[in-house]
């Protein structure tokens, strides 16, 4: 296998380079069955469990290691070249974990600790809930329909998500809603898994990252007591330039944490993709040309350019992890135009392996196909590109002026 990053991790010494591979492989080999079922990867996370690394990044201080970014990267790429479903939802749930375990976190102190200490403990997942039928994705704007009513000393909640990705196995919802007084004030309520009236609609029949389980919940006059809100605030507030400069740099930190762990996701896809390749180009040889396909010059050029795509989201997911880690986030347009980089090398990599692959590509037996069709879920995660090219145009046009 080829390893994405070959550092040490210096705050999980047990995350050496040899147990990732051992992951890896393991989980490759399975992830086509959870493909064609897609069955949630229950034995893949009670192995990331057993190795400390669901709660990797969360806090020394609760039990975690406490990993930056750049060996989050690291533990991440191998986990998604095996397969990428789990990846996609370790990512939520470490995302959660960074999020809440910064100092400057507005959750209070009880569920930061019960959310944390779960997840070192029992390996516990936690995922946000955002998405909504009629509200589409809470970055493009409006209030939820999720509403919460207060009812004594408990919030009554209702309301409908879609996209729910790894609702199989978590165990709690940081959901989006609303508060129905007059002044409605937007924010998150934490939601345990198995509370009364939490329903989930089996819908998720997806194209690709079958395994990721992101199906609709439903919440029925769920009960959940007052402290459960986690970070309520006026709507307005809740915009990336709002508050204080600490929120300002809150935001960017949670940005780049987003664009570099699902911009490493979907790197790994193609970097699976491009080995499955190359193997496949030295071993073919057809009787007309009498030597391995990979002698040909044509297809020396198109594999030169996916190394050309690799190495240059290698570069920019590793810068971006630095200076993270250094203090020093990129904007959330400089992180829009990272994200719209790694992800567009990364299909533009599978593409050129399908199209020197053909028909062996694209059929069931070989995983490239597979690989195709995770990587192009790689442009729906927010920004999107429309957002981003629109943003980073205007950025451009204004500093012209």
């Amino acid at each position: 296998m080829s390893s994405p990053v070959l550092r040490r991790l210096p705050v999980a010494p047990e995350a050496d380079d040899a147990l990732l591979e051992s992951l890896s492989a393991r989980f490759a080999e399975t992830a086509a069955d959870h493909d064609r079922s897609g069955a949630f990867p229950h034995d893949n996370f009670a192995a990331l469990h057993e190795h400390g690394l669901i709660a990797l990044v969360a806090p020394r201080v609760h039990g975690g290691s406490g990993a930056s970014l750049q060996d989050a990267r690291r533990v991440l790429a191998a986990v998604a070249y095996g397969e990428p479903a789990t990846a996609l939802i370790l990512t939520m749930t470490w995302l959660q974990h960074q999020a809440i375990g910064r100092g400057d976190s507005r959750w209070p102190a009880h569920l930061r600790e019960r959310v944390l200490r779960d997840s070192v403990r029992d390996g516990a997942l936690i995922n946000a809930l955002r998405v909504e039928p009629a509200l589409g994705s809470p970055a493009r704007g409006g209030l939820p329909a999720t509403i919460a009513q207060r009812e004594g000393d408990q919030w009554r909640l209702s309301g409908h998500k879609l996209y729910t990705t790894g609702i199989e196995g978590l165990r709690w919802l940081a959901v989006w809603g609303r508060t129905d007084e007059a002044s409605p004030r937007v924010g998150v309520f934490l939601v345990p898994r198995d509370a009364p009236g939490v329903r989930v609609i089996a819908s998720w029949d997806h194209l690709g990252l079958r395994a990721s389980g992101s199906h609709e919940v439903v919440f029925e006059d769920v009960a959940i007591p007052l402290d459960h809100a986690a970070d309520l605030r006026a709507p307005a507030a809740w915009a990336p330039d709002a508050g204080s400069q600490t929120d300002i740099d809150a935001h960017a930190t949670q940005q780049v944490w987003m664009t570099v762990l699902l911009g490493t996701l979907y790197d790994a896809v193609a970097r699976a993709a491009r080995d499955w390749l190359l193997g496949f180009v030295n071993r073919r040889a057809p009787s007309g040309l009498g030597a391995p396909l990979a002698t040909l010059p044509r297809v020396q050029e198109n594999v030169g350019e996916i190394e050309a795509l690799l190495h240059s989201s290698r570069v920019l997911l590793d810068q971006a992890a630095a200076r993270a880690d250094a203090g020093q986030p990129p904007s959330a347009t400089q992180s829009g135009l990272l994200k719209y980089s790694v992800t567009s090398h990364s299909i533009r990599a599978v593409e050129l392996a399908l199209q020197l692959s053909g028909n062996h590509g694209l059929t069931r037996q070989n995983p490239l196909e597979r690989h195709y069709r995770d990587v192009l879920c790689s442009r729906i995660h927010t920004p999107q590109n429309d957002a981003i090219l629109v943003n980073a145009g205007k950025a451009a046009l204004v500093a012209a002026a």
